[in-house]
C-alpha cells in the first residue's frame, strides 16, 4: 500500500478517473434530468478527461517522457489540457479542481504527496472551483468538493497519511452528495443526487483506489461498460416527492445549477463556450461583468495567457462580441438547449471509420469514409471520433469502430454529436473485415436509417478470424499459450494454437468456410510477408475454387493476417 501519491500514481489516477467516467457516464447523464431528460453531465466529464489525457500523451510523446514525466510535469500538462478540453459546467469545474491540485504540486515542487500535501491540494482544488463560479449554488459539485476538502484537512491535522486523507475525503464527499437533494428542490423532485457531485465522488474513489489498490464498493471492474455495472443505489432516492410535498420543479439541471444562483424555470436558450487569449486580467474582468449581465451559469477560468469561458445566454452574438472586445476568442461552441433533431429525408450521410493500419486507412478513404487511426495500444478516443464526425460536415453520420474495444468510445462520441444536432448511428463492426463489408453496401443517396440497417446486416453476416503471435503466457479456451505460439482466432476467441502461421491460417479458414462462403477477404499485416498470403490464397484456389479471394495490404500491427468470409 503506497504511503504517498507520486508521478506513477498520478498517471494511474488519470486513467482510473477516465475509466470511471466512461463506466458511469450513462448513469450520470440520467441524473442530470433537467431541463431535458437526456442530460449530458456524464458525457461532458468523460469527454473532458478523455481529450485531456490524449493531449497529455501527445505532448509527452513529443518530449520523450511518456511514463517517465515528473509529478510536476504531469500536473502542469494535465491542468493545461483540462482547461482546453473542458465541456459544460461540470467539465469546467472539474478542470479547476484538478488545477488546484496541480497548483500545490507545481508551487511546492513536489515529487510526491503525503497526507498533509494531499489535504492542501484537495483544499486548493475546492477553492479554485468555487472561485470560478460567478454565483455559486449549494447542493452541487461545489458543496461536495468543499466537504471533501474539510475532511481532508481534519484527517491530515490528526496525523493521517495520504491513504487516511483520501479515505476521509471520499467518505465526506459521499455524505455531501447524498444530501444534495435536501439543498436543491429540483433534485429532490427527480429523486436523484447532483450529477456533477457524483463525478467528484468518482474522482475521489479513483484516488482512493490508487492509494489502496481496493475499490471497496463491490461495483465491479471499472473497465466494464456501464450496462455491466450495478447502478449506484446511493445516487437515487426511494422516490421523488408527491404532488403535495411543496417542492417545486425548478426546471434547472444540476449541470446548470452549480453556476447559477437562480433556480427558476425558463432559463437562457443557448450555451456559449470559447477559449480566450491575447487578453489580460483587466479586460477579462470587464468581459465577466458583461457576460454576467447577459445570462447565467457564468464561469471564466484560467489565466494569465489562456482562459476558458462558459455562459448561458439568449443573445449569442452579444456573448461572442464580449469575448472579441476582451481578446481573441477561439474554439467557439454554441449549443441550443432545445435542439430539435428533425428527420430530414434528404439529409446528407457520411461515414467515419477506424483503421488499424495505413493500407486499411487508404482503402477506407477511397471508399469515401473519414478515417480515424485506431490500433491496439493506440485506440481512437471519443474526442478523436467526435472531431472526425465534425470534420464530415454532414447532418447524419454513421460510425464504424471496426474493433470491439473502440465501441464505448464510439458510443460516447455519437452521444455528444447527437446533442449538437447531428444524427448518428453505430454499425457494430468488430473487425476490419466486417467494416469493409459494411462500407461496401453504403448508398449515399439513401438516408441514415436505411444505410445503417444495410451496413449492420453486411457486417454481422461476415464471419471473421485472424492469425497472431502470442507475446505473453496466458490460458485460453484452446489451451495454454506461451510467447511465440501462433494463435488462430475465430469470431474473436482463440480457437487454435500452433507453431506455423500458414498452417494455423488454413485451419482458421477451414472453420470459417465450414458453413459455406462466396467471398474471402485476406488482410495482411505489417509483419506479414507475401509468402504467407500466397500460401493461403493458393490453398483456397485448390480446395475452394468456387470462392472469390480479395487480397488487401492492411498494414496493421499485432495481426499478420485478418480473414473475412461472406
Amino acid at each position: 500500500m503506497p504511503a504517498v501519491l507520486d508521478a506513477d500514481g498520478a498517471r494511474l489516477w488519470g486513467a482510473l478517473t477516465r475509466a470511471a467516467f466512461a463506466a458511469r457516464r450513462t448513469e450520470m447523464d440520467a441524473l442530470n434530468v433537467f431541463p431535458v431528460p437526456d442530460g449530458d453531465t456524464g458525457t461532458n466529464l468523460y469527454l473532458t478527461m478523455d481529450t485531456a489525457l490524449e493531449d497529455v500523451k501527445v505532448a509527452h510523446a513529443a518530449q520523450g517522457i511518456i511514463g517517465t514525466a515528473s509529478l510536476v510535469d504531469e500536473a502542469r500538462n494535465l491542468s493545461r489540457a483540462l482547461l482546453m478540453s473542458a465541456r459544460g459546467n461540470s467539465g469546467v469545474i472539474v478542470s479547476q479542481i484538478v488545477a488546484g491540485l496541480s497548483a500545490v504540486v507545481i508551487e511546492e515542487g513536489l515529487t510526491e504527496l503525503d497526507g498533509p500535501a494531499l489535504a492542501r491540494a484537495i483544499t486548493r482544488g475546492a477553492e479554485l472551483a468555487r472561485a470560478s463560479v460567478a454565483h455559486p449554488q449549494e447542493g452541487t459539485i461545489l458543496t461536495v468538493a468543499d466537504a471533501a476538502a474539510g475532511a481532508a484537512v481534519e484527517s491530515a491535522s490528526a496525523g493521517g497519511g495520504a491513504v487516511d486523507v483520501a479515505a476521509a475525503a471520499l467518505a465526506a464527499a459521499e455524505v455531501a452528495l447524498a444530501r444534495t437533494p435536501e439543498q436543491l428542490p429540483a433534485l429532490a423532485h427527480a429523486g436523484v443526487v447532483d450529477a456533477g457531485g457524483a463525478g467528484c465522488v468518482l474522482m475521489l474513489e479513483a484516488l482512493h483506489r490508487v492509494l489502496t489498490g481496493s475499490w471497496g464498493d463491490g461495483s465491479g471492474p471499472l473497465h466494464h461498460a456501464a450496462e455491466d455495472l450495478l447502478p449506484k443505489a446511493a445516487w437515487h432516492t426511494a422516490q421523488g416527492p408527491d404532488e403535495g410535498s411543496g417542492l417545486e420543479d425548478t426546471g434547472q439541471g444540476s449541470d446548470k445549477l452549480a453556476a447559477s444562483g437562480s433556480t427558476s424555470a425558463g432559463g437562457p436558450a443557448f450555451e456559449v463556450m470559447f477559449l480566450l487569449d491575447e487578453s489580460d486580467a483587466d479586460r477579462v474582468l470587464e468581459m465577466k461583468a458583461t457576460l454576467d449581465g447577459l445570462g447565467d451559469s457564468l464561469l471564466v477560468v484560467g489565466g494569465p495567457d489562456l482562459w476558458n469561458v462558459h455562459v448561458h445566454v439568449d443573445d449569442v452574438g452579444a456573448a461572442v462580441e464580449a469575448g472579441i472586445l476582451a481578446g481573441r476568442p477561439h474554439r467557439v461552441k454554441v449549443t441550443h438547449f432545445a435542439t430539435q433533431v428533425a428527420a430530414k429525408e434528404t439529409q446528407q450521410v457520411a461515414v467515419v471509420a477506424c483503421a488499424a493500419g495505413p493500407g486499411m486507412a487508404a482503402i477506407l478513404e477511397e471508399a469515401g469514409a473519414t478515417v480515424v487511426l485506431s490500433a491496439p495500444g493506440a485506440r481512437a478516443s471519443a474526442g478523436q471520433l467526435l472531431e472526425a464526425i465534425h470534420a464530415t460536415r454532414a447532418g447524419s453520420v454513421i460510425v464504424l469502430p471496426n474493433d470491439k474495444d473502440t465501441l464505448m468510445a464510439a458510443e460516447v462520441a455519437c452521444r455528444a454529436a447527437t446533442e449538437e444536432g447531428i444524427v448518428t448511428a453505430i454499425v457494430p463492426a468488430r473487425t476490419a473485415v466486417q467494416g469493409l463489408a459494411a462500407l461496401a453496401v453504403v448508398d449515399l443517396g439513401k438516408g441514415l436509417r436505411e444505410n445503417a440497417i444495410a451496413m449492420t446486416s453486411a457486417a454481422v453476416a461476415t464471419r471473421h478470424g485472424a492469425v497472431s503471435v502470442a507475446s505473453r503466457e496466458v490460458l485460453t479456451w484452446a489451451g495454454h499459450v506461451t510467447p511465440g505460439d501462433v494463435l488462430g482466432i475465430v469470431s474473436g476467441d482463440v480457437a487454435l494454437i500452433g507453431d506455423d502461421l500458414a498452417t494455423v491460417a488454413h485451419a482458421v479458414l477451414d472453420r470459417l468456410l465450414s458453413s459455406g462462403g462466396e467471398l474471402v477477404t485476406l488482410v495482411s499485416g505489417a509483419d506479414a510477408d507475401d509468402a504467407l498470403v500466397d500460401a493461403v490464397a493458393d490453398r483456397l484456389a485448390k480446395e475452394h475454387g468456387e470462392v472469390e479471394v480479395v487480397r488487401i495490404d492492411g498494414g496493421q500491427l499485432v495481426y499478420p493476417l485478418l480473414v473475412g468470409v461472406e
